[in-house]
């Protein structure tokens, strides 16, 4: 118990203080995650459109693959990943296993299934409101699709931030495919389970805390949103 209230205690002083080592992880993990939801999103967002107002012999078979890739094991997609980079892989002279690139690449194949089929249904039921109107303004495709983007932009947002969570709090592919390299590739869930298995409590628990109030303020702003999308509607 006594050991459980120091590691608590100096686990809130390295947050207060801002310790360096602690700040560093965190950025490094936000800095890493932002850039595959970014580069998921640029995938999942037009996937998600295309599928709505789009409609081909395969539609639902590709629907249904996308809603089945979102219980995809990270540890799975880690070592596809890896074979893919490693020197005996493809594309193994690119010289990137081991990177916040390889992290990057990882990251953002777990976060595109999640991100496409969220949207996909936020963009449907609007589709189905807005159909008649844009068929009848006989607009293309891509003038179809731009505008479920823009006006479904809030509902999109929320696919974006549960893509934000799932990524953060990732650790099984970015541990295979990044090697958790201090002061390269450590980020917050790496570094939690190496400083818990070396009994480093301390900055565990810190790091924790750092991840914990990361999952909350997703899960606030998601509520938050729709809890706005909800009362615009009305």
């Amino acid at each position: 118990m006594v050991d459980l209230w120091e590691g608590l205690t100096q686990a809130f002083w390295l947050i207060v203080s801002l310790d360096a080592e602690l700040a560093e992880i965190a950025l490094r993990s936000l800095r890493i995650t932002f850039t595959a939801l970014a580069l998921a999103c640029l995938i999942a967002l037009p996937l998600a459109a295309l599928l709505a107002v789009r409609r081909f012999r395969l539609r639902r078979t590709v629907i249904a693959i996308m809603n089945a890739l979102m219980g995809l094991p990270p540890v799975v997609v880690g070592l596809v990943v890896y074979v893919l980079l490693s020197r005996s892989g493809p594309f193994g002279a690119l010289g990137l296993l081991f990177t916040p690139t390889a992290m990057i690449i990882a990251q953002m194949i777990v976060i595109v299934p999640l991100v496409a089929s969220i949207a996909q249904q936020s963009l449907r039921e609007l589709w189905h409101e807005y159909h008649d109107l844009l068929i009848s303004m006989n607009v293309s495709q891509g003038q179809k699709m731009r505008t479920l983007l823009w006006d479904a932009r809030r509902a999109l947002l929320t696919a974006a931030l549960a893509g934000f969570g799932r990524g953060i709090g990732e650790v099984g592919a970015i541990m295979i495919v990044g090697g958790n390299i201090d002061n390269v590739t450590r980020v917050l869930t790496t570094a939690i389970a190496l400083e818990t298995g070396k009994g480093e409590f301390a900055l565990a628990l810190a790091l924790g805390f750092v991840l914990i109030a990361l999952a909350i303020s997703v899960n606030l702003a998601i509520h938050w949103i729709s809890q706005t999308e909800r009362e615009g509607r009305w």
